[in-house]
């Protein structure tokens, strides 16, 4: 019979491998983002920067699952890196808007070859690798609501 205390084994949580795997993974992209001069936060936030060109913080802190408070750090260190500008919108001066820079642009050529460098430290097959990206974004469509 089952005790009502194993709810509290860590071996029955799934927020755990989910966590453990976020950690794991994110400590192999630091060999690769650090030869860019990059955190993970930063290089995910320049990918959604490389698609967009521009943006506001909110839509970015949006596609990120990031609030303003975390997010502003990055963006500073970002600027100083001379890869992004941020100033504030003409129509509305509360509203921060975030642009890719010339060098920023050009940083995307030295990255891309960071996905293909992750892929080969993880070996999932194609239908693995699709199956845990369908399931990761339906839960995180879950939390979000």
């Amino acid at each position: 019979m089952a005790d009502q205390y194993d709810v509290l084994k860590l071996e029955n949580q799934l927020c755990f491998p989910l966590y453990a795997c976020s950690k794991e993974i994110v400590k192999k992209y630091k060999p690769f983002l650090d030869e860019l001069d990059l955190t993970y936060t930063q290089y995910i936030t320049m990918m959604v920067l490389w698609e967009h060109k521009q943006m506001n913080v909110k839509e970015l802190g949006g596609y990120l699952y990031l609030d303003s408070g975390t997010l502003t750090p990055v963006l500073k260190k970002l600027e100083q890196k001379g890869w992004i500008e941020r100033c504030r919108a003409t129509e509305d001066e509360r509203v921060l808007n975030v642009s890719l820079t010339e060098a920023g642009y050009a940083l995307k050529e030295k990255a891309v070859q960071v996905p293909k460098s992750i892929g080969a430290c993880i070996k999932l097959e194609s239908e693995e690798s699709q199956f845990l990206y369908k399931t990761l974004y339906k839960i995180l469509g879950e939390l979000a609501q």
